[in-house]
């Protein structure tokens, strides 16, 4: 099995540790927030580079009478829709890899939540910079900057 940097155009040099938060219209449903935090962790690795055992995810379920696309209340409609955020650590990744991952979530979701996901869901890859992204109390710029090397 190739390692899961393998991939990168440029390995990342510090701890990849992203962070997911994922909103999806409808009702709580813990089994299909385990099914896509899981799909979150694994296209995250595979599409990103980075490492599971850092990933954190967050998933919320939004009531779809609370959630509008065009001014319309999604619940008056058989759609669902989702919001889906990654915060990665700026120039860690391609802007092909970003895009390929941007398709790779929508395929995915459409999969999890069925053929009804509205056209209006969104992905945002979030660059942050390493003096100002973090985990454990150390910037990512620490760490580059102490890494053994």
């Amino acid at each position: 099995m190739l390692h899961p940097y393998s991939e990168l155009v440029n390995p990342p040099t510090e701890a990849p540790m992203p962070y997911l938060h994922i909103q999806i219209s409808g009702e709580a449903d813990d089994a299909l927030a385990a099914r896509v935090a899981a799909a979150a962790s694994d296209l995250t690795a595979r599409r990103l580079g980075k490492d599971p055992a850092l990933t954190a995810v967050v998933i919320d379920f939004i009531p779809a009478a609370r959630w509008f696309i065009g001014g319309r209340r999604l619940g008056d409609s058989v759609a669902r829709s989702y919001h889906w955020m990654v915060s990665i650590t700026d120039e860690t990744n391609t802007k092909p890899q970003k895009a390929d991952y941007i398709a790779a979530v929508h395929e995915t979701m459409r999969e999890l939540l069925g053929d009804t996901v509205a056209e209006h869901s969104y992905v945002h890859v979030a660059d942050l910079r390493a003096s100002a992204y973090g985990f454990g109390g150390l910037t990512q710029e620490h760490r580059y900057q102490h890494a053994a090397r």
